[in-house]
This record gives structure tokens, sequence and C-alpha cells, in this order.
């Protein structure tokens, strides 16, 4: 692929970076991505993988556009009150860079349809809220062998980790003996999956690029309420049903 001045102008900054130039910046292009979920955590996953210049973005969300969503979900406005997700989203990111190909699903992700939506992407990034969700993912991802990217957030504190089968820690390795948390909505402020989701963007971009050192292993977690980062390093579990045997 070869750049014309628009390209050049637009990505002049990530072209200037070591890792990146010309040769990063084709790399992004040629990217299929597929990220699960449009909300608080999906909208700046979204946003940045568009603004970076990823070539084809596949977009997961089945939900309707609600009032209580306006909070943290700037992907949608107040107009969008009622319509899918997906075409709400579809339609900003259209506007933003009409240059890259978004592919809406409108349909949940499921044990029967997970490997269909994944199985044309090399790269998952999760933006969800709900711990089955995750562990389909998981499971499908180590089956098919595609990086997927996880972002957690509740109340004040905010999660990243990066998954690379078949090398574990899996997420069944990190969470499975964990308590299920308990339902309901999720208490947050909105500026916090706003943090989470840009770091799940930047660690796409450098999974893309093959640049960086990807948190892959690691937990990074933050707290707004001090302001900290801090990271710990799950154990893989030897036993474990999806990564044991192969990490």
């Amino acid at each position: 692929m070869n750049f014309g001045d628009w390209e050049q102008n637009r990505y002049f900054r990530q072209i200037l970076l070591m890792g990146v130039g010309e040769e990063g910046q084709r790399k992004l292009a040629q990217a299929k991505v597929l990220v699960i979920g449009t909300g608080g955590l999906g909208s700046p996953v979204l946003y940045y993988l568009a603004a970076a210049g990823v070539g084809t973005i596949g977009i997961v969300d089945n939900d309707h556009v609600d009032i209580t969503n306006l909070q943290r979900q700037f992907l949608h406005w107040e107009k969008d009150l009622s319509r899918l997700k997906t075409e709400s989203a579809v339609e900003k990111l259209r506007a933003f860079n009409s240059t890259l190909q978004y592919i809406p699903y409108t349909n949940r992700l499921t044990e029967d349809n997970v490997e269909t939506l994944i199985g044309e992407y090399q790269l998952v990034i999760a933006a969800v809220d709900n711990r089955e969700t995750r562990e389909i993912l998981n499971r499908a991802c180590y089956r098919i062998g595609i990086p997927w990217i996880d972002g957690g957030i509740r109340e004040y504190t905010g999660t990243v980790t990066v998954f690379l089968p078949p090398k574990g820690p899996c997420y069944e390795c990190i969470y499975g003996t964990h308590a299920v948390r308990p339902k309901g909505p999720i208490p947050l402020l909105g500026a916090l999956p706003g943090v989470i989701g840009s770091i799940e963007a930047m660690e796409g971009i450098k999974l893309i690029l093959s640049i960086g050192i990807p948190m892959a292993g690691r937990v990074l977690t933050y707290n707004a309420w001090t302001g900290r980062f801090d990271e710990f390093i799950p154990s893989q579990d030897p036993g474990c049903p999806i990564c044991g045997m192969k990490g």
C-alpha cells in the first residue's frame, strides 16, 4: 500500500515514531481487530483504533443506547437513544475516519457463534462487563490461537491484561477461583473506563506493530481513588484445562 498526502499528514505524528514509520502504518492499515462491546470501555478502544488507522474493525454489541449509558459511553449521544449501539458506533467512527472498514455484528457473543465471529480477526479486545463473555472468549481464543486483551472496571478500580495463546496464564488461571461479582449495575465514575479502554487500545496497537513489551502475564491495576498504578504477576495453573498443557 502506498500512502498519499492524506495518509501521510493524518498519521504524521506516529509515522515519526521509532517502531512505527511507514512500514508500521501499513501494518495498522492491514490489521483486523474485533472489539466486543461499544460501551464505556469500547468507546475509547474504538476511537483510538480508528485514530491509529487500524484498517478493519469489527464491532460486536446487541444492546441499544440507554440514557444511563451517556454518563461514560461517549461514542453514543442523546440523539442515539434507543438505537442499536452498533449503528450508533459505526456512524460516529465513519465520521471520524472514513477511510477504514467497520463491520458491525448485532448479536451477543455466545459459545455457538464465538469462533465464527473471532475467526477472521488477528486480535480481539474485550470491552465487556460480565464474566461469562470473558470466559467464552478465553476458551475460544485459546482453541484458535488468537491474542485477546481484557479490561475490567468497578467503582474506582480498573484492570488490564493481555493474553497470548498458547502461553499462560489465561483468564481462567487468574480468575477461575475468584468469587463471581454480584449481579446488577456496576457503580463507577465515567472517566475510569476512559483510562482503562485507552490502555487496552494501546496494548492492541503494540501487538499489531510488534513493539514494546506486551502486558502478557501481568495484570495492571489502576486505583482512581489514590491515583496509583500497580501490577501483579499471576501464576499459571498447571492443571488449567485451557492453557495448562500449552503454556
